[in-house]
């Protein structure tokens, strides 16, 4: 839907770019879209190299046959529908396809003062949606180097969710909530003095409690690595660069066609401290889940 309705929509570029070889893309796609997917595509290139088709400037294309998968070393100086390219570099393609950033929708004041004067003019810019399933290899460079809109897709996702609904989940997780805010409220009641050995043991004998309810979290997941967005209860280094370097995530990309080619996405504001997000008093929270029925306020 988003390959048909798209170029019709907006006067734009489609182009797949993959570290794979042409025989693999093919196969794929030829199963995903169909035997004509090459025309429904502006731009075709296998085998990209990346990340270093973001970060060199002397990588020329070269074409690939499509009958016999070997690469012609003849010189590319245009990206035609319908042909397969390999290597190159984003200076080349910026070349090669002759595309100049749309100036429609910024005023005359604008273009006279755009940073964007450059070779990389085009495609500097978060006009240019990039859709990837390698964060580090796909996405980084692209959103740290120039700005792309980034989406990973990212399966892990799908299967999380999945989980998250079930009802041995959900009282893993509301027990984890309940145990850590009495622990809160226990310290709160205590005061600034020193705690007595009994206060200390309480708290321990909870804490042992918690470390299993998140024992029994981990279980569920099926996997003995644990979540691959939690490092144990903490966001993991996937989990933070996902939040860095992608605008969105989703664990497929058939999950685009539940939006408009034209939809604007709105996400809330990430927070990250415990100040954001608890406000004024971080060591304790409320809980008005009807399970439990404890509210501390």
């Amino acid at each position: 839907f988003v390959l048909r309705e798209l170029p019709l929509i907006m006067q734009c570029i489609i182009f797949i770019h993959s570290n794979s070889p042409f025989w693999y893309c093919d196969a794929g796609m030829n199963y995903v879209v169909g035997p004509g997917w090459r025309d429904k595509w502006d731009v075709v290139v296998t085998s990209a190299g990346k990340p270093a088709f973001y970060t060199e400037d002397n990588r020329p294309f070269r074409e690939v046959d499509i009958t016999t998968g070997k690469v012609k070393f003849k010189q590319v100086t245009k990206l035609e529908k319908g042909r397969v390219y390999t290597s190159g570099c984003l200076k080349e393609l910026t070349q090669c396809i002759n595309w100049t950033q749309s100036r429609t929708s910024f005023s005359k004041d604008e273009i006279d003062d755009s940073p964007y004067d450059d070779i990389y003019s085009p495609f500097t810019s978060p006009q240019v949606m990039y859709v990837g399933d390698s964060l580090f290899a796909d996405l980084v460079d692209a959103k740290r180097e120039f700005g792309w809109t980034t989406a990973a897709v990212t399966p892990e996702v799908g299967w999380e969710i999945e989980l998250q609904r079930k009802t041995e989940f959900v009282i893993a997780d509301n027990a984890i909530e309940m145990l850590l805010n009495s622990l809160r409220l226990y310290q709160r009641n205590l005061g600034t003095g020193l705690r007595s050995k009994d206060d200390v043991t309480v708290m321990n004998k909870m804490e042992r409690i918690v470390s299993k309810w998140r024992d029994e979290q981990t279980r569920l997941l099926g996997n003995p690595f644990g979540s691959v967005f939690r490092a144990r209860y903490t966001p993991s280094l996937f989990a933070h660069s996902l939040r860095r370097y992608c605008d969105l995530y989703m664990s497929n990309v058939g999950s685009l066609r539940h939006y408009s080619p034209q939809h604007r996405f709105y996400p809330e504001s990430p927070k990250l401290l415990s100040h954001e997000i608890r406000g004024s008093n971080p060591e304790c929270c409320d809980i008005d889940d009807p399970i439990f029925d404890v509210n501390c306020t």
